[in-house]
């Protein structure tokens, strides 16, 4: 084969649904295409003498086609390739990252649960576990729909799986299963062990962050630093050979950035900041509640359908009422609340500039100006909504140790998990006070305290939050000696954010250098165009300051967005953490370009 097993295993490691051959097949099929369609628009240039310019090359020029056709057909072919083992290598890091907290949820259960249930359980909790969950899946598959027995499955899992760590663990619980040792004991000897061998993941994870930062400073920050001081000089001999420069420079800078950007956000595990919530009504009722079943499953009965209707035409209504009682978790929920406001305000920035709002404002490089305007304009509600998330998960995550730590000392001195909670509501835990009171209120209305609690970690949506609540009360209701189980989440839950913390501290580095870079660039901007050409006046030299400021505010525009961008990369692997970073470059540029010089 001409990829050998590489690409095999990469597919099979990455869960893509073909095989190997399949896939190389659409790659070429692709590649063809491609071909195809870039020949076709370059003969109907040719053939028609139709001219334009693209990024300031005429579709005339032979320059042009070459460029293109390097970034287009090879490009596109090495992406594919590669891209199956690019995503398999993001699974493992999750994987990896997320093997403490598994095996820590595993340990809770194994003490009354057979060990597929076990790994069944781990499964249904996709979640909380993510990679691990799909993972485990393949055994489920494997034993409920193709008859394998677990051993089998485990095997074939052995073969698939991305993650050296879970193969040795999936090879080590095998033996523990068939020699009839004590799963539990191993489950919490291997928690320890998984997570030394989590941080040094995480460790890896920040060397490749380190290296796509230093790779973007040299090629997307210094390069273009050392390209204008080389336009200012080829502007001061008169000289034109260097004019296809600044239009390259447009073309590759946005491309290589997001490249690079698709490249982090498929390797790199994201920070936790999703907030899912889902409806708990099977913790409200059990199966073994006389006649609830039986009314489930009469909705569609004339006689009941009337009030279904009434019940969900309550429910809409609460929650919108919710909503508007709580505007800033509705709006932090979701981003398409600020999707929607940066794009109102983006319009608005471009009317009040077709009214001429800007001419008194924006005496030079208006156009410029204001494209920098409708970007803040409409990344700034995006930025609003994540921070506003990130405040809110900081807030939950600081405190939750707080919480199961002042939880089992009330639990050790004998009182009830009901009046703990009651208790524990009163302190000062920021937003989970609120949630705890909410909790208590459900427990005095006649709620079991495991399904107030599962409502309370519903209603926060927090992966982290799920997995500390779940893991108590899942041995809850297995064991009335909760203690272990107390000091086993606590330990989870610290070790969670220490391990984010380390990630900050260290990125922030990285975050940085690129504000240090992009400062360089503006400052070699400014040097080159007021103290630097200043020194020429009055001597035979003729250089088109307005037309190198212009390139050079082009190119800031890009290099602003773009490096903001990738700061959020490298500090949370998500664009919409780089959009504050976003707006701060660009700010500057303005106040650089517009106001200063």
């Amino acid at each position: 084969m001409l990829h050998g097993n590489t690409l095999r295993a990469s597919i099979r490691s990455a869960h893509m649904p073909m095989t190997a051959e399949e896939y190389l097949r659409t790659v070429r099929v692709n590649l063809a295409y491609t071909l195809v369609m870039f020949f076709a628009l370059y003969f109907f240039f040719m053939v028609s003498g139709f001219e334009m310019d693209i990024f300031g090359f005429p579709t005339t020029g032979t320059l042009l086609w070459i460029i293109l056709f390097i970034l287009i057909v090879p490009g596109q072919y090495v992406m594919q390739i590669y891209y199956p083992q690019v995503v398999a290598q993001g699974r493992k890091s999750r994987i990896d990252l997320d093997m403490p907290y598994a095996i820590s949820y595993m340990q809770a259960l194994s003490t009354t649960m057979p060990p597929y249930e076990i790994i069944r359980k781990v499964y249904e909790e996709h979640d909380m576990f993510g990679e691990i969950s799909k993972e485990f899946g393949m055994i489920v598959r494997d034993v409920e729909l193709f008859g394998d027995d677990l051993d089998a499955a485990m095997k074939n899992l052995q073969r698939t799986t991305p993650s050296t760590n879970l193969r040795d663990f999936i090879n080590d619980l095998a033996i523990v299963f068939d020699s009839g040792g004590n799963i539990t004991t191993y489950l919490g000897a291997k928690t320890e062990y998984y997570r030394d061998q989590a941080k040094q993941e995480l460790e890896l994870v920040l060397k490749t962050i380190e290296i796509m930062a230093e790779v973007y400073v040299t090629a997307f920050v210094a390069g273009p630093i050392a390209l204008i001081i080389m336009i200012v000089a080829q502007g001061m001999t008169n000289s034109q050979g260097m004019d296809w420069i600044v239009p390259v420079m447009y073309i590759c800078i946005p491309a290589g950035a997001i490249v690079m950007i698709w490249i982090l956000s498929m390797m790199l595990p994201p920070e936790n900041m999703e907030i899912s919530r889902k409806e708990t009504i099977e913790h409200d009722f059990g199966s073994s509640v006389p006649g609830v079943p039986q009314i489930i499953a009469a909705e569609d009965d004339p006689k009941n359908k009337e009030f279904f209707q009434r019940i969900e035409t309550n429910k809409r209504r609460n929650i919108f009422l919710a909503q508007l009682k709580h505007p800033f978790r509705t709006y932090i929920r979701s981003y398409y609340y600020g999707l929607g406001l940066g794009a109102g305000f983006a319009g608005i920035v471009a009317a009040i500039w077709l009214t001429g709002g800007f001419d008194m404002l924006f005496l030079h490089n208006q156009v410029q100006a204001v494209i920098c305007l409708a970007i803040i304009a409409f990344m700034a509600p995006l930025a609003l909504s994540y921070e506003g998330r990130r405040w809110y998960v900081q807030n939950i995550e600081q405190h939750l140790p707080d919480f199961l730590r002042e939880l089992s000392d009330m639990k050790d001195i004998g009182i009830t998990l009901h009046e703990a909670i009651h208790r524990i509501s009163g302190a000062k835990l920021g937003v989970l006070s609120s949630e705890l009171s909410v909790a208590s209120r459900d427990i005095e209305s006649g709620a079991y305290v495991n399904s107030a609690l599962v409502k309370m970690e519903e209603r926060i949506g927090l992966v982290s939050v799920k997995r500390a609540i779940s893991l108590l009360v899942r041995a809850s209701e297995i064991t009335t000696n909760l203690r272990q189980i107390f000091i086993i989440a606590i330990t989870d839950f610290e070790y969670y954010l220490k391990l984010k913390r380390e990630r900050s501290n260290t990125t922030i580095v990285y975050v940085m250098i690129i504000y240090l870079s992009f400062g360089i660039y503006l400052y070699t901007a400014y040097q080159l165009n007021i103290p630097f050409l200043s020194a020429f006046k009055g001597m035979d030299v003729s250089v088109d300051t307005a037309g190198n400021l212009t390139k050079m505010f082009n190119i800031g525009i890009i290099l602003a967005t773009f490096s903001g961008i990738m700061a959020g990369q490298f500090s949370s692997n998500s664009i919409l953490a780089g959009f504050k970073h976003s707006i701060v470059l660009l700010a500057a540029t303005i106040a650089l370009f517009v106001f200063i010089m």
